[in-house]
C-alpha cells in the first residue's frame, strides 16, 4: 500500500471501463487539529474503483478506513478504534478541459462523517464514579453507599 498526499485521477489515462485505485492518503489530510478524544494512527486507507459517466461525471465507489487513537468518553481510557466507510460512493462533476481530478476532499469528508461521535472503549463501559473518580470497570466503588441520602429511599420502592 503506497502512502501519498492526495488521491488524484489522471482522466486522460482512464480506460472506458474505469480503473481501480488503492493506497493510503497522508495522515495530515484528515486535519483533526488538537483533538484530545481522537487522533489518526496513520493515513486514510482507500480501495476505490473509478468510472466515467459520460464526459462530465466520475463515479467513485469503494472502501475507506482510518485507524484512530481514541479516548473513551466514559472512563477516559485510551483505546484503538476505526472509522470506516465500506460503501463509499461519490459522483464528482468533471470541470471542462481538466486532465487531473483530485478526490482527496471527497474521501476526507466521508471519513469525517464516519468518525465516532461518542467513542467508548466497549459497549458495557461503566465509566468513572462521579464522586471519587474511580474507574468502575476495574473495581466497585463504595462511596455511593457510604454517603447515600436515605431520605429518598422510599421512592426507590415505587419502581
Amino acid at each position: 500500500m503506497e502512502t501519498q498526499g492526495r488521491l488524484i485521477v489522471d482522466l486522460a489515462r482512464l480506460d472506458t471501463g474505469g480503473g481501480r485505485y488503492a493506497g493510503e492518503l497522508a495522515e495530515a489530510v484528515l486535519e483533526l487539529g488538537d483533538s484530545e478524544v481522537l487522533a489518526p494512527l496513520g493515513g486514510i486507507a482507500y480501495d476505490v474503483s473509478v468510472q466515467l459517466l459520460g464526459d462530465d461525471e466520475l463515479l467513485v465507489r469503494g472502501r475507506l478506513r482510518q485507524r484512530l487513537r481514541c479516548v473513551c468518553v466514559r472512563c477516559a481510557a485510551d483505546f484503538e478504534g476505526e472509522a470506516s466507510d465500506g460503501d463509499f460512493t461519490a459522483c464528482v462533476e468533471i470541470p471542462k478541459e481538466i486532465q487531473f481530478l483530485d478526490l482527496t476532499q471527497e474521501v476526507r469528508e466521508a471519513i469525517i462523517l464516519a468518525l465516532p461521535g461518542y467513542p467508548v472503549c466497549r459497549e458495557d463501559c461503566k465509566g468513572l464514579c462521579m464522586t471519587c473518580g474511580a474507574n468502575l470497570n476495574e473495581a466497585a466503588c463504595a462511596c455511593h453507599q457510604a454517603g447515600r441520602d436515605n431520605r429518598w429511599a422510599a421512592l426507590d420502592t415505587l419502581i
